[in-house]
């Protein structure tokens, strides 16, 4: 690059820079506060849902102490731990999703495209098929499979630097490897481990509880802000790398504390519902079409991801008549409606 091109890419990443301090834009806050209103209401409904149902304003009043001891204890201690799960499995897939496609460049890059969920059960299906661990170590076993995955990727996207480009690529080549050995290990187990690893990697919140909360709501407390805090630098590393370090930013740093974080937010989500499918890639996508940004966002992706995990139990649990299915079958309903639009979308564009 020669100097010239290299004084006009600071000249314009200087311009932008000088437009990226503390300016809230007021639609991407309204989005955001339109999008948490959506997923408390629809959370209390979906509170309320289930073999004895319980109004709107009786959950409000169980949950702040002033129902009656049945419905206190049927909404405390058997179906907010599963809301609370949905919120924050939910919160994380759309961060990380966000995160992912924000350093790969690539709306496909989310952590289900690149092998990190099939990562995380692969973790799982070991514990269950040939360890035979318990539902903490199948848990553990989904963390472990999801960092050694997101780290192989990264080694082997690594070329001076990770490119967008080479760690989709390495990540799509590195799921169909993985996917291989989940059905290698699905055909090996006997009748009730196959039946128990079928469940888990489908996807579901079904007994979920507050052994599942607390661990996943640590992670996100201690995760979310740190990719918060990085999202300024981030969104200049979109600029291109020599604007960015043009900038004081230090790229591969940014980058390598970005895919960390969101590995570990991605595995934690996975060890307490499983693979849950679809969130990760559309939640950023559709917060960007609502606050019209020319990036997709972490706040906004992770509020979205949360509204669409609780919606998809909910219909997961009313739109199939008497039966529930695991929340992962309503997601890929949702998500393959989701690329049908984007695809009928972009034709009509005329940019496919």
């Amino acid at each position: 690059m020669s100097p010239a091109v290299k004084d006009r890419d600071r000249a314009q990443a200087a311009a932008v820079h000088r437009t990226f301090p503390v300016r809230v834009d007021r639609r991407t806050l309204l989005v955001s506060v339109v999008l948490l209103a959506v997923a408390l209401a629809v959370s209390v409904v979906l509170i309320g849902t289930g073999d004895y149902r319980i109004g709107p304003l009786d959950v409000l009043r169980s949950l702040t102490g002033n129902g009656d001891t049945g419905q206190e204890f049927i909404v405390r201690q058997l179906r907010l731990p599963r809301v609370v799960v949905a919120l924050l499995v939910g919160a994380a897939l759309g961060m990380a999703g966000a995160a992912f496609q924000t350093v790969s460049r690539n709306p496909l890059g989310s952590p289900d495209v690149v092998g990190f969920g099939q990562g995380s059960a692969a973790g799982a299906l070991i514990v269950i098929v040939l360890l035979k661990g318990s539902t903490f170590e199948v848990s553990a076993g989904a963390v472990a499979g999801g960092l050694l995955t997101g780290l192989g990727v990264y080694l082997l996207a690594w070329k001076r630097g990770v490119h967008g480009y080479r760690l989709v690529l390495v990540g799509i080549g590195a799921s169909a490897v993985l996917a291989a050995v989940n059905s290698y290990l699905l055909v090996k187990a006997d009748f009730v481990d196959a039946a128990r690893a079928v469940v888990w990697i489908t996807g579901s919140l079904d007994g979920r509880d507050w052994d599942q909360v607390w661990p996943l709501l640590i992670l996100c407390a201690v995760l979310m802000p740190v990719l918060l805090l990085h999202s300024r630098a981030l969104r200049i590393t979109e600029m291109g790398d020599d604007a960015a370090a043009a900038l004081g930013v230090r790229v591969e740093r940014t980058r390598l504390v970005t895919v960390l974080a969101a590995v570990l937010l991605t595995s934690g989500a996975t060890a307490a519902a499983g693979p849950i499918a679809f969130v990760a890639l559309t939640a950023p996508q559709l917060a960007r079409r609502l606050t019209r940004s020319p990036g997709v966002s972490l706040l906004p992706s992770a509020l979205m991801g949360a509204a669409l995990l609780v919606i998809a139990d909910l219909a997961a649990q009313r739109a199939f008549g008497s039966g529930q299915v695991p929340v992962g079958v309503a997601t890929g309903v949702l998500g393959g409606g989701y690329l049908l639009w984007l695809l009928i979308t972009e034709r009509k564009a005329g940019r496919i």
